[in-house]
């Protein structure tokens, strides 16, 4: 395996562990400790959403365009290293928003030129497995710094002025992963291309296959609302990181396997699979008891990695343009992750949780019928 692809890895690690000392909390901390509604909750995550995964599509344009690569990953990585210890500054769900809007905007500068980094040093025979292990000490990065907020809230207490330091303390994190990306991750030689958005035929392709999985992120739930659901159906807030704990280390454990089974078979059938975990975990949620929301974090995690290694994979094995077409995958998530939370926020605060739950369910498993559906009908024709 590449050292360069293994550097990225630990700069992803320290970055999420980073993260996963706020994700958890934010939510509740936004609800039960500013007092904000659900609505509100659901604006904060369209925001973010929106603006983490649609300004992927810019940056993945300018690295093709000018072939500029490093740089803005470099940059994306400072951005979120800045606004994340700033959320203990935060007072109402507008700075809330507003901050994490400028953490995820990081994120989009970075993820186009990062996954086109990591197909570079990647070979096509093996490349289900560059990614899975990348995903493996992104997702361990993850698992690491739940465990630490979890001994931080269950051991120090779960008051406002705990969480406010904690937001704090991510610095720490952050900077590590800069410093390594800064000294050892080498800069790639990406020849720029005239017009990246002149799209060849398997472009299409894969943009006609991303579509279901478009569609079905309307109705899946964000973390977020598993967080307010977990909170909701009894569990303590102190153990809701442990949820996340369970998610990331699900993932963990399944990331280069995933990997394996992509080269294997292939990223759709991995893909058809994903969808399952999803459908079983909005039912699970649906069910609203404790033991089986538990549960639905394990079939988040699966969902979320097999997933994301899946799309991944096929755009490093098909595409033309690679960063763009990153772009393009990122920019299909935001609008429809955006459009589905805000959907949700209101739903819930309109009509309550369990209308919100049978919405989710019942529209994932939907389309997942409807993509079954058209796998089967490929496979029949040929």
């Amino acid at each position: 395996m590449n050292k360069n692809i293994i550097y990225l890895g630990f700069v992803s690690f320290f970055t999420d562990f980073a993260s996963a000392m706020i994700n958890p909390i934010l939510p509740i901390f936004v609800v039960f400790y500013l007092h904000e509604s659900m609505d509100k909750l659901g604006i904060i995550v369209a925001i973010a959403t929106f603006v983490s995964y649609m300004l992927r599509l810019v940056s993945g344009f300018i690295s093709d365009r000018f072939g500029i690569v490093k740089p803005l990953v470099v940059a994306g990585y400072t951005l979120s290293a800045i606004a994340k210890p700033l959320f203990a500054l935060t007072h109402s769900y507008k700075s809330v928003a507003a901050l994490r809007a400028i953490e995820r905007l990081g994120k989009a500068i970075r993820s186009a030129p990062k996954d086109a980094m990591l197909a570079h040093f990647g070979t096509k025979k093996r490349m289900g497995r560059a990614f899975g292990l990348h995903k493996s000490l992104d997702i361990a990065g993850e698992f690491s710094g739940t465990l630490a907020l979890f001994l931080l809230l269950f051991f120090i207490g779960q008051s406002e002025d705990t969480i406010r330091s904690i937001f704090l303390a991510t610095a720490i994190p952050s900077i590590l992963g800069l410093v390594i990306l800064i000294l050892l991750v080498q800069d790639i030689k990406h020849p720029p291309k005239a017009n990246p958005l002149t799209l060849q035929h398997a472009d299409w392709h894969i943009i006609k296959e991303l579509l279901f999985y478009f569609l079905f992120l309307l109705f899946f739930f964000s973390e977020a609302f598993f967080s307010i659901q977990a909170k909701k159906v009894g569990i303590d807030i102190a153990f809701i990181p442990l949820l996340f704990l369970l998610s990331s280390f699900t993932q963990t454990l399944t990331s280069y396997l995933s990997g394996v089974a992509i080269d294997r078979f292939s990223p759709k059938a991995i893909l058809s699979l994903s969808y399952l975990f999803g459908v079983v975990a909005q039912l699970l949620l649906w069910l609203q008891k404790p033991l089986f929301t538990w549960l639905s974090f394990i079939f988040l995690g699966l969902f979320s990695l097999f997933s994301l290694n899946a799309n991944r994979t096929l755009i490093a094995q098909k595409a033309s343009s690679k960063a763009t077409m990153y772009g393009f995958y990122y920019a299909g998530v935001a609008i429809f992750s955006a459009i589905g939370a805000y959907a949700v926020g209101i739903i819930w605060h309109t009509f309550g949780m369990q209308t919100a739950l049978l919405y989710g369910l019942f529209g994932s498993f939907s389309i997942a019928v409807l993509f079954w559906l058209k796998a089967l009908y490929g496979t029949f024709a040929r």
